[in-house]
């Protein structure tokens, strides 16, 4: 099995800039499709950004779009996800996944569901 723990949470101002990490440890993540999601008490989960195993693929949920960059360094197994132009509503749990079977091009990977292994979270704080 895949142990994933996660970094990099913090409280910061709007319009900063934060970068979190998922190191892991016991398999290689090259065999998982990785994902990020987030969750706020009281709401369902939410799916943020998913990265294929070669890191060739990704996609974003229209919220982070254009802010949010998710990467993979597999020599390093590590996953992270670079936040810009952080808003309010980024508030939450960040957590990160791994699915060994996922398959981007069944349109699979953008629901937990899939995800078999996950971190405990760092939380992330955005101010007005």
């Amino acid at each position: 099995q895949v142990q994933l723990v996660e970094s990099g949470g913090g409280l910061v101002q709007a319009g900063a800039s934060l970068r979190v990490s998922c190191a892991a440890s016991g398999r290689t993540i090259s065999r998982y499709h990785m994902g990020w999601f987030r969750q706020v008490p009281g709401k369902e989960r939410e799916f943020v950004a998913d990265i294929s195993r070669s890191g060739g693929t990704s996609h974003y949920a229209d919220s982070v779009k254009g802010r949010f960059t998710i990467s993979r360094d597999n020599a390093k197994n590590t996953l992270y996800l670079q936040m810009n132009d952080l808003k309010p509503e980024d508030t939450a749990v960040y957590s990160c996944a791994a699915s060994s079977g996922c398959q981007g091009f069944l349109g699979t990977c953008k629901t937990p569901g899939p995800y078999e292994y996950w971190g405990r979270g760092t939380q992330v704080t955005v101010s007005s």
